[in-house]
């Protein structure tokens, strides 16, 4: 029954509350009118109507719930809904049967509709449906952050899906980063103590808009039914149980009785500002089909699914009523064909008592299937994702068919934004290998691992951020990535993921990512907004590295990881910071504050000068890796001009001396060398690093049966990951120096930028492709002839290329703009091959002279 508020008298203290309320309320209709937005009553199962509850429940809620309304607008008039189950007080319970609960909405349409849009969120993960019908293409929905400062919510367009008349809305919640299992990683690492955790929950709202112009609204309330469904359990890192027999047949369609179900609880949201998505979000791309299904003894049987990736499968199976399939995932293989899934062990628990009261011995990553009374079902695993390239299967009778098993290839849906290929069949090798393990590494957040840890470190961002960003669109995800640091960082310390998952020992080398991440949006997309928006928080945060590193050296965290040789922190942290005080020199330029332009520059001289002071000017007695180090002192200009010279013998050496005369580099040191290898000695040098078999490298990798980029040079088959980006900065210098497609960074987004493509021997061709701000950048090259090549080139519109291709004398310079020979180009310009190139598409012939 409706009431209304202004009438109830208010007799004590304790409904003073209510009182001001309603003169608001008041107030508002008398201004404004009714707002026609309409809530359905418990026990009202068509009609829409406005909010019932009474009073004295009003009251209780106010009082008891701090985050009880969201903060979007386009949530207003929703509430946070939950089950009543209490969550387990001891960490073993966690690990027992607790169905995901499942929750419903019917309601009735009036006139003729014209739109329907769905706003909604969770803690956790959702899955939405209308009338039986998924909402939408997104899963793992919503992207991880930390829920108590904010949660992205996600608007729907379902006007095809709203049927007139009766309708029905279904959602079914998982546990996700918001309810984590009480896993010891590494025997000491609980997400529960370490993330800000709760009872999944979901928040939604429904706008009608018709054609006469009403609007109605289904907001989520009690007047939501509950129960429970076939998923028994769920984690993101050990799998689900799906339970056939405990399925309930057309829940999620108008008609079904849920006389029942049990009112959903109005709860605690989880605390943060609710935001709209603005990144993209987690999708299936692709399937992926098997390449094999082998049976071994006692009917297990292996399938290979070709490649290693990051997803879920779709599979066909047939049994008995209470069969249970289960599955068991891994990126190996043992000799005799069996899993060996031990390099994707959640958190390296692998024996009994390391991961807790509760936990695994093992922490394999699985699935299990408990057959229905169907006998045959298509099972398609929610809110979990492997990483695999193997699958096992126990309980089947009879081994699958290829047909029967599609690999669901999901992450993060960025779009391309580069394409890189070569006549080397190696470089295009490393290339996919490189670009798999991008994509496997990006479900909302940028990991290091997407199965042992799926958290997003730093110190993988600060390596292979620009090869990301050259390959695909990441404006979106890493504004949202700098926001996860925002909400990560602590005030006196530094952390080593975003979202905060409790890792804190790697030091400025991983939360400086924090920074740099700004930087690249600034230098390859010319986001100066977001520049201005997080300038203060900036300067804030470098006072806090100043007051962690008074004297400007850096003397802890970790340095450059899985180098074959030490690095003291010293050198690459130190670099960090220095790296940071430029680029707050350059966010100072940007806003005009001349005063901090001064004084951040000041500070990088200082770095640069205490950097050069240890690692330069006297030689470096202890055991180091000198690949690292004079890559470093070069990449971040800390060499005097006058002692280059000296610098590059220096790294000529230092690689001739390398394992193979390869790279011994780790996550930073890879990145310094191919750039300054390519940059001091030549491209050709780089190249040739590049393409060797030997081990330690990439082709290493390829001819070893790697379809992701390994944690280490050197093979592993039981610690570590056979998925890790980190070495994956290979990509960017494909762009960089064989493409040559390169930012400016006096000219931030590609207004103008620099185009220097190399042509080593050994290739024929290279087809280069980015996306700039301004449109398609295109440098392709072939070798034609001997001594003789063709570039095609193209400079969209509304920028220019400072062309340079480092001609001597022995060769010639023809450019053509169309058909045309370009002549406004001097004689000077030619013979160096050094010019600007406008806005067009050219072709340049290079050629020996006659």
């Amino acid at each position: 029954m409706k009431k209304n508020k202004s009438t109830i008298k208010m007799n004590n203290l304790r409904y003073n509350l209510i009182l001001m309320v309603s003169i608001v309320v008041i107030c508002h209709i008398a201004l404004f009118g009714y707002y026609n937005s309409t809530r359905t009553t418990i026990g009202k199962s068509s009609d829409l109507a406005i909010n019932s509850l009474s009073d004295s429940e009003i009251l209780e809620e106010l009082q008891g719930n701090d985050f009880l309304n969201a903060n979007a607008q386009d949530l207003d008039d929703a509430y946070w809904i939950t089950d009543n189950r209490k969550l387990p007080k001891k960490d073993s319970l966690f690990y027992l049967d607790r169905p995901a609960p499942i929750f419903r909405k019917e309601f009735k349409t009036k006139n003729k509709l014209k739109k329907a849009t769905l706003y909604i969120t969770s803690a956790g993960y959702y899955k939405g449906s209308i009338n039986g019908e998924p909402i939408g293409k997104n899963i793992l929905d919503p992207a991880w952050t930390d829920y108590s400062k904010r949660t992205y919510y996600t608007e729907y367009d379902i006007t095809s899906q709203v049927k007139k008349g009766s309708n029905s809305l279904g959602v079914s919640l998982g546990n996700g980063f918001y309810n984590p299992l009480p896993l010891r990683k590494w025997g000491r690492r609980n997400l529960r103590k370490d993330l800000s955790v709760g009872k999944p929950t979901f928040i939604a709202k429904l706008v009608l808009q018709y054609e006469n112009g009403d609007t109605q609204s289904v907001v989520t309330d009690d007047s939501w039914k509950y129960s429970y469904g076939p998923i028994i359990r769920n984690s993101v890192y050990l799998g689900t149980v799906y339970d056939a027999r405990q399925e309930i047949s057309g829940w999620q369609k108008a008609g079904f009785s849920d006389s029942s179900w049990t009112p959903a609880i109005i709860g605690k949201g989880p605390g943060g500002n609710l935001q709209k998505a603005f990144f993209p979000p987690v999708q299936v791309t692709k399937t992926v089909t098997p390449v094999s299904v082998n049976t071994l003894e006692n009917d297990v049987h292996i399938v290979d699914m070709g490649v290693n990736f990051t997803g879920t499968y779709k599979i066909k199976l047939t049994g008995k009523v209470g069969d249970t399939i289960k599955f068991r995932f891994g990126e190996r293989i043992y000799d005799d064909g069996s899993l060996n899934p031990m390099t994707t062990v959640i958190g390296q628990i692998k024996r009994k008592g390391v991961g807790g009261p509760g936990a695994p011995d093992i922490a394999w990553q699985t699935d299990s299937y408990v057959m229905g009374k169907n006998g045959t079902a298509w099972f398609e695993p929610e809110f979990t994702y492997h990483v695999y390239r193997y699958m096992e299967i126990k309980g089947l009778k009879k081994a699958p068919k290829t047909s029967d098993i599609q690999g669901l290839y999901l992450h993060s849906n960025v779009s391309n934004a580069g394409d890189f290929s070569s006549s080397s069949d190696l470089l295009n090798k490393i290339q996919e290998i490189s670009e798999r393990s991008f994509l496997t590494n990006l479900v909302s957040v940028q990991s290091d691992c997407a199965a042992r840890e799926k958290f997003g470190y730093g110190g993988d961002l600060n390596a292979t951020s620009e090869s990301y960003i050259n390959n695909y669109d990441m404006r979106g995800i890493y504004r949202k990535t700098v926001y996860d640091w925002i909400d990560a960082m602590k005030d006196s310390s530094f952390v080593d993921t975003a979202p905060f998952a409790g890792v804190q020992y790697c030091g400025i080398s991983w939360e400086s990512a924090y920074l740099t991440t700004q930087y690249y949006l600034y230098l390859y997309y010319n986001d100066t907004d977001f520049v201005k928006e997080l300038y203060e928080e900036n300067k804030k945060w470098m006072e806090k590295v100043a007051s962690i590193h008074p004297e400007g050296m850096v003397n802890k965290g970790l340095s450059d990881h899985e180098s074959l040789e030490p690095v003291p922190v010293q050198l690459t942290g130190t670099a960090h910071y220095l790296q940071c005080a430029e680029i707050m020199e350059t966010f100072a330029k940007e806003v005009g504050d001349k005063a901090n332009e001064k004084k951040y520059n000041s500070l990088a001289k200082k770095l640069r000068g205490l950097i050069k002071a240890k690692f330069w000017d006297k030689p470096v007695t202890d055991k180091i890796n000198r690949q690292t180090l004079f890559s470093t002192l070069l990449y971040h200009n800390i060499i005097p001009e006058n002692q280059l010279e000296a610098a590059k013998d220096s790294l000529q050496k230092a690689l001739k001396n390398g394992p193979n005369g390869h790279l011994n580099t780790g996550i930073f040191g890879t990145k310094y060398a191919l750039e300054t290898i390519s940059k001091h000695l030549s491209p050709e040098t780089a190249f040739e690093v590049v393409n060797s078999r030997e081990f330690p490298g990439w082709g290493f990798m390829v001819d070893n049966g790697a379809t992701t980029i390994w944690e280490t040079w050197k093979e592993s088959d039981g610690v570590f990951s056979n998925n890790h980006p980190m070495f994956g900065s290979v990509s960017e210098w494909f762009y960089r120096w064989l493409g040559g497609i390169q930012p400016d960074p006096e000219h931030p987004g590609f207004k103008k930028f620099i185009l220097s493509p190399s042509t080593p021997a050994g290739l024929d061709y290279v087809n280069t492709k980015y996306e700039s701000p301004f449109g398609t950048i295109v440098s392709n090259w072939k070798k034609t002839a001997e001594n003789t090549y063709k570039y095609s080139v193209v400079v969209p519109k509304g920028s220019s290329a400072e062309l340079r291709l480092g001609l001597d004398n022995s060769q010639n310079l023809k450019v053509y703009k169309g058909k045309e020979v370009l002549g406004s180009i001097s004689d000077k310009a030619l013979k160096s091959g050094n010019f600007e190139l406008k806005e067009g598409s050219y072709t340049l012939i290079v050629s020996p002279k006659l």
